[in-house]
């Protein structure tokens, strides 16, 4: 295949790109990260903001990059470039989709090995290892498995070859046949978990904490973390909602088919909070602990309930699984490009693109793991910079993720024709002119925001 010729592959039917690409969104950052970011920033009153957010920037922009995927019918960069190209602008505007595409890539360096966090602890808490064990043992297990990069390194291969076996068995067979399994499985694990926690613990704080909003405990800082995880959780500008959206088939409604996708993915989002914040409040910790609540915290409440070891095991299983199905999505992108760009059949793409992905995790590894090689000091961006990780983690979250969201909304809202995104839109006028007002003026001006605050340019 080279960057002439369109990608061939679609999805066997629009449940299956629903289904794929809510698996994608759905991932560490709705289970790890949204309970823990809710709970550090006022709870109900965070949630409010964040669902505002995704229908004002997320869906929009969701939508701008489905079109730009459908319409492109190629890799990122080369799907950007052509309908730039088509509406007579310059070829300039393939490095928005190239942008992405790399963010996803080095995003997914230290993601892959987050997730070989959790299916280290599958194995953990099925041993019964945090079984009445006290806070210095949990934290001890946790400790220990961050400073062993020889056992870092066994679960972070363990995840790119799952990734690899996938998505080297392609579109229908791979990624169609995975999801089709792995959300609804990982989905009913979730809606059990957050049955079973709400019983032994304390249902109704959660219920109150999430949903009664007080807005009193929101700062201005508070908001722009709601904007700005709005934007990341639907995994935009990471090139996996281009990739997805070039195999999506011509009859296909865009509109309809992203609505359902932020849906699911603030379902489980807000399903996340329904499985941990019970247990938070019913075994008396802190919503408020930060990044460490999954990994340090709720083991601790898995010590002292009942049926603690099997449901910490069906947890982190559950975790892994969400982990997953964005790590396949993450990698899809950077196989499709090798198979164009170097003329390569699918497996050969893929076992490129998974080697270099492994070797890439190295640095996150032996940076969590104490390597003096991948140890720094400094600051940057007014945040400390104490490994690789924290630069690479810095770069893509507070650089690349925000710039390239700017440019692919300018590219379908301010470039691209309007002919052109009305006809792969193929919606009633008002709700074009709405996605329209929000991809190229309310989206834009979001972005920008989050990006200043985020290198520090303005402080609020």
């Amino acid at each position: 295949m080279t960057n002439n010729q369109t990608i061939s592959s679609r999805w066997s039917s629009r449940l299956s790109f629903i289904l794929a690409s809510s698996a994608a969104a759905v991932g560490l950052g709705n289970i790890w990260k949204f309970p823990y970011v809710m709970g550090e920033n006022g709870g109900g009153a965070f949630v409010l903001i964040y669902l505002l957010c995704i229908l004002g920037i997320g869906i929009p922009i969701m939508i701008a990059e489905v079109i730009i995927g459908r319409r492109g019918r190629h890799s990122p960069g080369y799907a950007a470039k052509s309908v730039a190209l088509e509406s007579g602008k310059s070829s300039f505007w393939q490095s928005a989709g190239w942008l992405g595409m790399l963010t996803g890539y080095l995003v997914l360096s230290f993601y892959a090995v987050i997730a070989g966090w959790a299916l280290a602890y599958v194995f953990k808490a099925g041993q019964g290892l945090f079984e009445g064990a006290s806070a210095e043992q949990v934290g001890n297990v946790f400790t220990g498995l961050l400073s062993s990069p020889g056992e870092l390194m066994l679960w972070h291969s363990l995840i790119i070859v799952a990734t690899v076996l996938v998505v080297g068995n392609g579109v229908k067979n791979g990624l169609e046949r995975s999801v089709r399994f792995l959300l609804p499985a990982m989905i009913l694990l979730l809606v059990g978990i957050a049955i079973y926690v709400g019983n032994i613990g304390d249902f109704s704080a959660a219920i109150t904490f999430m949903f009664e909003p007080d807005f009193s405990k929101l700062s201005v800082n508070g908001v722009m973390i709601a904007l700005g995880h709005s934007f990341f959780t639907l995994g935009l500008a990471s090139g996996v909602v281009i990739m997805y959206g070039a195999y999506l088939p011509r009859e296909t409604s865009i509109v309809q088919t992203s609505l359902w996708i932020a849906v699911i993915d603030t379902i489980v989002a807000l399903l996340a909070g329904l499985a941990i914040f019970p247990l938070v409040f019913g075994f008396g910790l802190t919503p408020s602990e930060g990044p460490g609540l999954i990994f340090t915290t709720l083991p601790l409440a898995f010590a002292e309930m009942p049926a603690g070891t099997l449901l910490g095991t069906v947890f982190f299983v559950m975790l892994v699984i969400a982990a997953f199905t964005s790590a396949i999505a993450m990698i899809e992108s950077s196989v499709a490009f090798v198979a164009e760009k170097f003329s390569l059949s699918r497996w050969p793409a893929t076992l490129v693109s998974g080697l270099v992905l492994w070797l890439l995790g190295q640095l996150t590894i032996h940076s969590f793991a104490g390597s003096d090689w991948a140890q720094l000091s400094g600051e940057w961006l007014g945040k400390p910079i104490n490994s690789i990780f924290d630069i690479i983690d810095l770069l893509t979250s507070s650089i690349l993720l925000p710039l390239g969201g700017l440019l692919l909304a300018i590219l379908a809202g301010w470039v691209m024709k309007r002919e052109h995104s009305e006809n792969e839109l193929d919606s009633h006028k008002p709700v074009f002119d709405i996605w329209l007002l929000c991809v190229k003026y309310i989206a834009p001006v979001a972005i920008i925001i989050i990006f200043l605050q985020l290198i520090g340019f303005i402080k609020l």
